[in-house]
């Protein structure tokens, strides 16, 4: 009997890159305060910058894929890096590594406030936090405009869609728009109008799930009825496919269907359950494991995380492998492109509205830049960072 060392040496680098994923993003998931936009920072600080699993180019059209499909886009990004590194495994191993910190550190605040009726006071922690994640997602955009921006006609479509996004444009209108732009660009320029197939096969696969999920949903839960797991988990499920935009939006939906048609929160329980959302680390949709411990113990958060997060899981396996192919296509890279820099553009608008709440005295200023230049010119990790700003604003706060 012989073995086979290439194929014993393939079978420990595969397993090496699964532990590898869970470690970064279970670490991850522990530290990315701050909302999608300090998630991305974070993960581009780590798979870009220290550890190169990936050019900036491809993180750039992994991120513009996650904005063309519904769900939680950090989560999505952590996905697809994962599929990108560890094949299929790395896909599972990714997303669950990242969800399963916050959904532990949601579920015992929800314990907390179920046990007490109050929610644990963290201002402290986060008064010292928010100016180091705007350092760190100041330093994301400017490395990854440098590998965005690659024309002038890309430069100038990333401004309009800052004005336009400051104007109060949809955020959907914006990258829609720019990817239509550059992708209508570049077929005049290659004389070819036709997209390719798989962009089509991509979108329809994500439309088709999507209104599955949503009509799966409306058909079990449309009449309000007492609590049950099931219709829970419809709900979540439902939420979890249809949502493009940011955590007010999720409030929005949560609203219209557990508060108003199924009657199973109150107005302020919801709000509770969205501010321990944006303020604990990792994805803001576990708010869902909150929102299920309130209203059935641990099997409800159970049951309610797993709903929101699975068609993220079902949408970038099928979106996920055909990202390289696209970029092979001149039409489907343009409208990449376009996405990428519109992207690029919404990461800014948020990051410059987060900065001016976190950045309110010269203790913040005076974070802010040092954790910039602790990333720029020492490359400490930001999850170091993180930590030492908890830790300064801890420390204020107690002392005042």
């Amino acid at each position: 009997m012989t073995t086979d060392p290439t194929g014993d040496a393939a079978a420990r680098s595969a397993r090496s890159a699964v532990f590898e994923i869970a470690a970064v993003f279970l670490r991850l998931g522990t530290t990315a305060f701050g909302g999608p936009a300090a998630h991305i920072a974070m993960m581009e600080d780590e798979v870009v910058r220290r550890r190169r699993w990936l050019t900036r180019e491809a993180f750039l059209d992994y991120l513009g894929a996650t904005n063309l499909i519904p769900g939680p886009n950090s989560t999505e990004l952590a996905i697809h890096i994962g599929h990108a590194r560890g094949g299929w495994p790395g896909l599972l191993v990714a997303g669950v590594s990242f969800i399963v910190p916050a959904t532990i550190i949601v579920g015992a605040a929800a314990w907390a406030y179920v046990r007490y009726s109050s929610l644990p006071d963290i201002a402290g922690l986060l008064y010292g936090i928010k100016p180091v994640v705007i350092a760190i997602v100041a330093q994301a955009l400017w490395g990854l405009g440098h590998s965005a921006l690659k024309t002038r006609g890309l430069a100038l479509l990333a401004l309009a869609s800052v004005i336009a996004v400051a104007a109060g444009i949809h955020e959907l209108v914006v990258l829609a728009t720019a990817g239509v732009v550059m992708g209508g660009l570049r077929a005049i320029e290659s004389f070819n109008g036709r997209v390719t197939g798989a962009l089509l096969a991509a979108g329809a696969s994500a439309s088709m799930t999507g209104a599955t999920f949503a009509a799966a949903s409306a058909s079990a839960t449309v009449a309000a009825a007492p609590f049950a797991l099931w219709p829970l988990f419809l709900v979540f499920a439902k939420v979890g496919a249809v949502l493009f935009g940011s955590g007010y939006v999720l409030l929005a939906f949560l609203r219209a269907d557990l508060v108003q048609r199924l009657g199973w929160l109150t107005e302020q329980q919801l709000l509770d359950a969205t501010a321990i959302g944006q303020v604990t680390p990792g994805p803001v949709f576990t708010t869902a494991t909150f929102i299920g411990y309130v209203l059935g113990g641990p099997a409800g958060a159970g049951v309610a995380t797993v709903g929101i997060f699975l068609p993220a899981f079902v949408f970038v396996a099928l979106s996920g492998p055909l990202v390289p192919r696209l970029r092979r296509s001149r039409v489907a890279a343009g409208l990449l492109d376009g996405v990428n820099v519109a992207s690029l553009a919404l990461m800014a608008v948020v990051s410059w509205q987060l900065g001016r709440a976190a950045l309110v005295d010269p203790l913040t200023v005076g974070l802010g830049v040092a954790g910039l230049v602790a990333l720029v010119r020492y490359r400490v990790s930001s999850a170091w960072l993180i930590a030492g700003g908890a830790a300064v604003g801890w420390l204020v706060t107690q002392a005042r």
